[in-house]
C-alpha cells in the first residue's frame, strides 16, 4: 500500500533525525568559522513470514553537512548557514513487505542526490529564528533516546508523517520554512514553525516548492526540561485537505480541516538506562492514522568491556482510522485497529570510523491486515564517519 508507506517512510530519523543523530563530525575547534562532517549509512534488510520470504535488500544514506559562522567570515553577526546534502540509492525493501509503517529509516521511494537541508539562523537574545529549507524533525516531534532504533514510526509519528501533499517537511525532501525558538529560562522553551505544505528540494523533479499552492503546515511545541524531558504540540494545515473517504455532490473528495497534536517525555531511569514515551493523534479524516504511540529504553554501555555500546528495545503502533478501515473493508481486507511494532538493535563501535548494528523487528497485522501472519525483518545497518572533515 504505497500510498501509506511513503509517508512513513519519510519519518527517519528519522528519519531525518535518525540521519542526522549518526553523523558524527570530526572534533572541531570552538574558533572553527567554518565545520563539516561526513557519514555514510549503509544496510542489509530481509523479511520472511508464511506469506513473505525476501532476500536480502541493500540500502544506503550519505549525508554531508556543513556550517558557517557568518559572524566570523562576513561580519554578520550571530548568524550561522547550515547545508546538509543528502543522497539516497539502493532497494525498497518495503515494497516486499508491504509494511504501513516502513521498516527502515533511511528507505526512500525515489533515489536522488539532494539538497536536503539549507537555512539560515539569527540568534536573537534568548531565542533564535531559522529560514530556508528546513527538516521539522530535526526539533519538532523528537527525542534523543529513540535515535538507536530503525523503524521509522521512532523518527515522527505516522499520524503526523502521512499528512500533506507528499508528506510534512522531513527526511527526504524538506520545503521552505520560516522557525522560531524562544528559550523562557534553563528549563523552559517554545518553537513555532510555518513550512510549505507542499515539501521539494533541490534534486527531486520538481524541485523546491515557491507557490505555496497548498497552503502551509503551523506548529508549535512547548518543552520542559528538568531531571526529564517533556514536549508537547499542536499541528495543523492552513488549507482543508482531501478527505480520505468522503466525497461531494461531484464526486471529488471532501475537504477537511487537517490537525492534530502529540506529546513526548524521556528520562534517566538508571545511570546507564534512558526511557521514552510518546503519543500523537490527528483528525482521522485525511490521513489513515487517528493516532500512535512509541515507547522504549535506551541503554549505554549494556557490555562493561564495550564502553560504545548501545542496546534500545521499542514497540510501536500506528492506529488506524475509522474511515481508513472502511476503505480497506471495501476492498475485502480483513482490516486490523492498528499496526503494531517491536524493535531490538545493538549497536558498537567497532573502530573510530566504524559502527556495526544488527536488528531484529517483529510486525503484527503488516498493512493493517489481521489474515496476515506477523512480519519478522532482520537488517545490518553499518556507519561509516571518515577521519576526515571538522572545521577551518
Amino acid at each position: 500500500m504505497p500510498m501509506q508507506v511513503k509517508p512513513a517512510m519519510k519519518g527517519l530519523l528519522a528519519c531525518a533525525p535518525a540521519s542526522v543523530a549518526m553523523l558524527a563530525a570530526a572534533p572541531a575547534h570552538a574558533d572553527d568559522a567554518f565545520t563539516w562532517s561526513v557519514a555514510y549509512t549503509a544496510d542489509v534488510v530481509a523479511g520472511w513470514s508464511d506469506d513473505v520470504s525476501t532476500r536480502g535488500r541493500f540500502l544506503d544514506n550519505l549525508d554531508v553537512v556543513g556550517d558557517l559562522d557568518l559572524g566570523r567570515t562576513i561580519g554578520w553577526d550571530g548568524a550561522t548557514l547550515h547545508a546538509h546534502v543528502l543522497n539516497n540509492s539502493g532497494e525498497i525493501p518495503n515494497d516486499d513487505l508491504g509494511t504501513l509503517q516502513g521498516v527502515d529509516n533511511i528507505e526512500v521511494a525515489s533515489q536522488h542526490l539532494r539538497l536536503f537541508e539549507f537555512w539560515v539562523e539569527q540568534a536573537l537574545g534568548a531565542g533564535s529564528v531559522r529560514a530556508g529549507l528546513y527538516d521539522l524533525n530535526s526539533e519538532f516531534y523528537s527525542n534523543e533516546s529513540a535515535g538507536l532504533l530503525i523503524a521509522p514510526a521512532f523518527g515522527i509519528g505516522s499520524e503526523l508523517a502521512a499528512t500533506g501533499p507528499n508528506g510534512p517537511s522531513i527526511f527526504p525532501s524538506t520545503a521552505l520554512a520560516v522557525r522560531g525558538r524562544l528559550e523562557f529560562s534553563e528549563r523552559q522553551s517554545v518553537m513555532l514553525a510555518v513550512l510549505n505544505a507542499s515539501a521539494g528540494v533541490f534534486g527531486d523533479p520538481d524541485g523546491v516548492d515557491t507557490d505555496f499552492d497548498h497552503g502551509v503546515l503551523l506548529i508549535g511545541e512547548y518543552g520542559w526540561r528538568d531531571s526529564f524531558n517533556f514536549n508537547v504540540g499542536a499541528w495543523t494545515y492552513s488549507d482543508d485537505q482531501d478527505d480520505i473517504r468522503d466525497l461531494d455532490g461531484f464526486g471529488d473528495p471532501e475537504q477537511r480541516r487537517a490537525f492534530g497534536a502529540y506529546a513526548t517525555y524521556e528520562r534517566p531511569l538508571t545511570e546507564s538506562m534512558t526511557g521514552f514515551l510518546r503519543v500523537g493523534f490527528s483528525d482521522g479524516d485525511t490521513t489513515s492514522y487517528s493516532s500512535g504511540w512509541q515507547a522504549g529504553v535506551l541503554i549505554e554501555a549494556p557490555i562493561a568491556s564495550r564502553p560504545d555500546s548501545q542496546i534500545s528495545l521499542g514497540a510501536y503502533q500506528g492506529r488506524l482510522s475509522d474511515k481508513h478501515r472502511d476503505n480497506e473493508s471495501d476492498l475485502g481486507v480483513n482490516v486490523a485497529d492498528a499496526e503494531t511494532g517491536f524493535e531490538i538493535t545493538y549497536s558498537d563501535q567497532i573502530a573510530p570510523w566504524l559502527r556495526v548494528q544488527p536488528d531484529l523487528q517483529l510486525v503484527l497485522d503488516p498493512g493493517g491486515d489481521q489474515d496476515r501472519d506477523e512480519l519478522w525483518v532482520a537488517g545490518l545497518r553499518i556507519e561509516i564517519t571518515p577521519p576526515w572533515g571538522g572545521g577551518s
